[in-house]
């Protein structure tokens, strides 16, 4: 089973104000764990736990921890890092729709960490529009 561990350090609301962690190191209050397979087995194995201090997402099932507050104007800093193989993750950002993607994905735009592309932007069920986007792109050997 691949296993992904990450630390969620900070969000700062507003560019003056002091930052505040989002994850208390200790369990997942003020979280909310969005996992479809749990509304048929609300019995199922947790999808997310914390272990040393460190918030663990198991990889299955799958599912989405979710923030209780919202947040706007900010800064993320994630720290993050796979404890044995390689895998697929993402932080979504900007959420919206829960399950509006194969009734599993929020509508929101993901911050990519799977292996192969981290820092990607994808967008689920959204479109941004980048003036020259194009243009603005760095080749592709830089």
């Amino acid at each position: 089973m691949k296993s992904l561990s990450f630390i969620l350090l900070a969000l700062a609301t507003f560019a003056s104000s002091a930052p505040i962690s989002l994850f208390n190191g200790k369990d997942l209050t003020g979280w909310t764990i969005d996992v479809p397979e749990a509304d048929q087995n609300p019995a199922i194995t947790p999808s997310f736990i914390v272990r040393d201090g460190l918030l663990v997402s198991l990889g299955t099932p799958k599912g989405h921890l979710i923030t209780q507050a919202s947040y706007e104007n900010y800064k993320l800093e994630v720290e993050y890092r796979f404890s044995k193989e390689p895998g697929n993750c993402g932080i979504l950002v900007h959420s919206s729709k829960l399950r509006a993607l194969s009734k599993m994905f929020p509508q929101s735009m993901e911050v990519q960490m799977m292996h192969q592309n981290a820092g990607d932007f994808w967008c689920i069920q959204e479109n941004i529009n980048v003036p020259e986007m194009e243009t603005r792109r760095p080749p592709e050997n830089s």
